[in-house]
């Protein structure tokens, strides 16, 4: 018998409007976006589904821009992503592992029964503060698209100037991050050693680099005064991609995820390795759905072996119609 796996988005795949069909439809998630904003003193429901320009910092055609910005975006991708699995563990809905891509981590370790849906909404909105407070001015970060891992890694040792991996997403997409004037250099180094394109990313800053490790540093004493629970269900770190089955370590990876590479690829390996045939991706957008079909075909291409993601199925949940469906699959 095959196992189950729930993976969480990062940022990058919010929208205005997102998790609005699943608070309309249940309980238990209206409870969840209470729960967030009374830990918070945000509005979480308006933050999520309002576009009045009266309520937000607002975008250049009048639109809620507030749900980008780095200290609010995280906080409401969590509260859609916890709002969802909390539906799912009231239907019954279980997993062997889970894991998160970048803040997706936190929906994981909610998951992973590590932080309870209060605690990891505390933290998170100071996560998503620090690390908007912790942005240096000229940081930069671009996809890196067509072009093998190792080649990166070289370019970026070779560049003058801090420029590291942030996002090891999937073969053939691989984000880097660190100073501008690196970013870009080593940028056109990659396009002369021959990757497909490099596209410069609009984010306000060089996330996942040894630049926002002051940020890690203020989330380390908020974690601090944190309850950290045993792990019930395995699941994977971001920054070293294993399997933690010990709290004893949650603290110190937490605190090293701001500044470090998430090595998302790796950690979908390592779930094929371990017989997981069953990928729910559980938050906005399909961004780690679309990951699992390039991770699968390279595996099935190194190994020479088809047969060993033949059997493999991804699901996305987000709506109630897409959590029905995957309830009475």
């Amino acid at each position: 018998m095959g196992k189950t796996m729930f993976m969480f988005p990062g940022q990058g795949a919010q929208y205005v409007g997102m998790g609005k069909a699943l608070y309309d439809e249940y309980e238990k998630a209206r409870e969840i976006f209470d729960t967030a904003s009374r830990v918070t003193g945000l509005d979480i429901p308006a933050l999520c589904f309002d576009e009045d320009r009266e309520k937000f910092l607002t975008g250049d055609d009048g639109s809620n821009d507030k749900i980008n910005i780095t200290e609010y975006t995280q906080i409401a991708m969590l509260t859609v992503e916890a709002a969802i699995y909390a539906v799912m563990e009231e239907k019954g809905l279980k997993c062997d592992y889970t894991a998160g891509l970048s803040l997706g981590e936190y929906g994981a370790l909610i998951a992973a029964g590590v932080l309870s849906y209060e605690d990891a909404f505390k933290v998170v909105r100071q996560r998503g503060i620090f690390m908007q407070e912790a942005v240096p001015t000229g940081g930069a970060m671009a996809a890196v698209l067509g072009m093998d891992a190792q080649t990166i890694e070289k370019v970026c040792e070779e560049t003058e100037g801090y420029v590291a991996i942030a996002n090891y997403n999937c073969p053939g997409q691989i984000v880097i991050t660190g100073e501008e004037a690196a970013v870009n250099r080593a940028s056109e180094a990659l396009k002369e050693s021959g990757a497909k394109r490099v596209v410069p990313l609009n984010v306000s800053g060089s996330f996942h680099s040894k630049l926002l490790e002051p940020a890690g540093e203020r989330l380390g004493k908020v974690i601090d005064e944190t309850s950290i629970n045993e792990v019930r269900v395995p699941y994977v770190a971001n920054t070293t991609a294993e399997i933690v089955t010990d709290s004893v370590d949650i603290r110190n990876l937490l605190v090293k995820q701001i500044s470090s590479s998430v090595r998302w690829q790796q950690t979908i390996e390592l779930m094929i390795k371990e017989g997981v045939d069953t990928f729910v991706e559980i938050g906005p957008g399909k961004t780690l759905a679309g990951f699992m079909k390039k991770i699968t075909k390279a595996v099935a291409d190194s190994t020479g072996n088809a047969e060993a993601v033949a059997g493999i199925t991804t699901y996305h949940i987000e709506t109630p119609e897409e959590l029905e469906a995957y309830v009475n699959r």
